[in-house]
């Protein structure tokens, strides 16, 4: 089945009210999509480096979670974020932490 929808101009996708705005909006769109690749990357790498962390701390008899550390973490992102940074601290915290 093929669909009937009229195709939508860049200037509507984008909401832009010219070419000229629509076509500087997807070039930094896609550099977005670029940057939030490399986020997701550089979560992930963050999380496996927390789960050495959290075993060698757990095989030398400490616990899973340092919290002053986790208040240095988020202190460091407020620091440079603001409110929003703590936001994402938070959640960074939370995926590293794994199951505790």
């Amino acid at each position: 089945m093929t669909s009937t929808a009229p195709t939508k101009t860049a200037a509507e996708r984008t909401g832009a009210h010219t070419d000229e705005a629509a076509s500087l909006i997807g070039d930094a769109r896609t550099r977005i999509d670029a940057l939030d690749d490399r986020i997701i990357g550089l979560v992930q790498e963050r999380m496996a480096v927390s789960a050495v962390i959290q075993e060698a701390r757990i095989t030398s008899g400490g616990r899973r979670v340092n919290l002053s550390r986790e208040m240095d973490v988020l202190a460091h992102y407020s620091d440079a974020l603001g409110r929003p940074g703590t936001a994402l601290a938070m959640t960074l915290l939370e995926l590293s932490r794994g199951r505790v």
